[in-house]
């Protein structure tokens, strides 16, 4: 059955060996599509020596590792891909630099020009929703429209990032994007781990793609 999959976003700054711990608990609960691992304060040695104990548990997880920013970590770490917002023309240069090999995802982008003009690049997701801001316990108005908006219209893959409770993550999974993005409603619950996958699992089950696509 096609229906939206899981794409995990690692808090901010976190303990690699606590977080590694949570994410093969994780992988224990079903099925998650991909791990970002996001360290945006944090320089390349530091975004390196933690990809290097989260990319394998990621990949023998059998779910593909993203390195946000930082494409010098994604290369030594044997991460899948990188994740650039900075600027297009960064973009651009990921995608040169990575593809075919790797995976080049991006997102961030304000106006919807924009999201079409950064997707020709030959991205391989754009990600809807700002990963900087706290979270709320519903996705954000303008994920929800940029992601149905896109998935409606164009053929490059989207992300939608949800909010900070699973009982909201039906919305986001209407919207038709790809993948639905997960962070503080995994890291900052009380549940373990493992059971919040296989709640969300379940939500997106219920949302399947239309036949036809």
């Amino acid at each position: 059955m096609n229906r939206p999959r899981l794409f995990l976003v690692t808090p901010p700054e976190f303990d690699t060996a606590d977080l590694a711990a949570k994410l093969k608990q994780a992988f224990a609960g079903g099925d998650i599509a991909c791990v970002l691992i996001y360290m945006p304060g944090a320089g390349t040695k530091e975004v390196q020596a933690a990809s290097e104990i989260l990319v394998p548990i990621i990949q023998e997880g059998g779910a593909a590792a993203i390195i946000y920013a930082d494409t010098q970590a994604a290369g030594r770490s044997g991460a899948d891909g990188v994740h650039v917002d900075s600027s297009l023309d960064d973009v651009k240069l990921a995608v040169e630099s990575f593809q075919p090999e790797r995976i080049v995802g991006t997102g961030g982008t304000k106006l919807k020009h924009d999201s079409m003009e950064w997707a020709e690049t030959g991205v391989d997701y754009l990600f809807f929703g700002k990963l900087d801001l706290d979270e709320k316990e519903g996705a954000h108005a303008k994920t929800l429209s940029g992601a149905s908006w896109w998935a409606e219209l164009f053929e490059t893959p989207c992300v939608a990032l949800a909010g900070s409770s699973i009982d909201k993550l039906g919305e986001v999974a209407e919207t038709g994007a790809d993948f639905v993005a997960l962070k503080d409603a995994v890291w900052k619950s009380d549940k373990d781990t493992s059971s919040i996958i296989q709640e969300a699992n379940q939500i997106l089950d219920a949302h399947p793609f239309p036949e036809n696509e």
